[in-house]
């Protein structure tokens, strides 16, 4: 595991920032660093209001042991533009932009030389479920962090459902919840992510650029959230997805609902699951020492059996 520096914050010398555009013309920004150890590349995929840089930590430990890695920032957030008129929301009316952006540029990028493996946290993972679901893209092995299948609600799936689209009747673009930079907000932000308290879990200490920030989702967003993962977890197509998962589960999470994806993941027949105690918050790859070392040694271990080198 790459220790010398996990959380790396300035991005790697022979590392590349670029532009794809989605086929409908829509610019993402790409992130790839290439690697000469021949064992395959990996895509990986953040979560909402997530950028590249997040998972840097990640990414270096990949690529030490060979792999190419190619990131790119959701359509709505990071430097992939925004879908609604205040920039410090996060806007969606839909997840299928974004699940049709994962599958083109997929189509894209496995034509170079493989395997080709998908990790994805959260929001990310729900939008790779449902393009492996739908048979939109066949990773050779597909790893996912913490994947949201319910988003966590204090009054429950059916009336959080609820509210939610009642408030996006009203107009679904507006802040879900007021944005709060003080402190206490923001170590309250952190407190639900992860267990420890460094300063590189600080979501803000990797925003280097201030253009990349996002805060609260819209009442759009999170109607979408409850509907699409309802969906997802009625689709009759799930026992039929063959693809080799990794789940990682912190069973503590505050963010997302653990039990709905060891739900899912039992209904899925290729699929392995890691669960996490209270060692571990939802952002799991970006916790402490211990945890990301048992994170990173389950997801080379399940690699090396599901994506052996070509």
């Amino acid at each position: 595991m790459a220790d010398a520096d996990p959380f790396l914050r300035a991005l790697p010398a022979t590392a590349r920032l670029s532009v794809w555009r989605a086929p409908d013309g829509w610019e993402h920004r790409r992130f790839d660093w290439p690697s000469e150890g021949g064992r395959g590349r990996v895509l990986v995929q953040g979560g909402r209001a997530d950028v590249v840089e997040k998972y840097l930590g990640v990414i270096a430990h990949l690529h030490e042991r060979g792999w190419s890695i190619t990131s790119f920032d959701w359509r709505g957030q990071g430097g992939s533009g925004r879908l609604g008129r205040d920039p410090a929301v996060g806007h969606a009316e839909s997840f299928a932009a974004q699940v049709d952006d994962l599958a083109a540029f997929w189509k894209e990028w496995v034509e170079d030389e493989g395997p080709h493996v998908l990790l994805a946290h959260s929001m990310g993972g729900h939008f790779a479920l449902r393009a492996a679901v739908e048979g939109r893209i066949r990773p050779d092995a597909l790893v996912l962090s913490a994947p949201m299948i319910q988003v966590r609600s204090p009054i429950g799936q059916r009336l959080g459902g609820w509210l939610a689209r009642a408030m996006s009747a009203r107009g679904g673009a507006r802040a879900a919840w007021a944005w709060d930079e003080s402190p206490a907000a923001q170590a309250a932000r952190l407190a639900r992510c992860t267990v420890t308290r460094g300063p590189e879990q600080d979501e803000r200490w990797w925003e280097t650029d201030g253009r990349l920030r996002l805060g609260p989702p819209s009442w759009g967003w999170v109607a979408e959230a409850f509907r699409s993962g309802a969906a997802l977890e009625r689709d009759p197509r799930l026992p039929a997805m063959i693809i080799p998962t990794l789940f990682l589960i912190p069973d503590h999470d505050q963010l997302v609902v653990p039990t709905a994806a060891h739900r899912l993941a039992a209904r899925l027949p290729a699929a392995e699951v890691v669960a996490f105690g209270p060692e571990a918050g939802h952002e799991v790859l970006r916790e402490g020492p211990a945890v990301r070392a048992r994170a990173f040694a389950a997801i080379d271990d399940f690699l090396d059996r599901k994506a052996p080198r070509s």
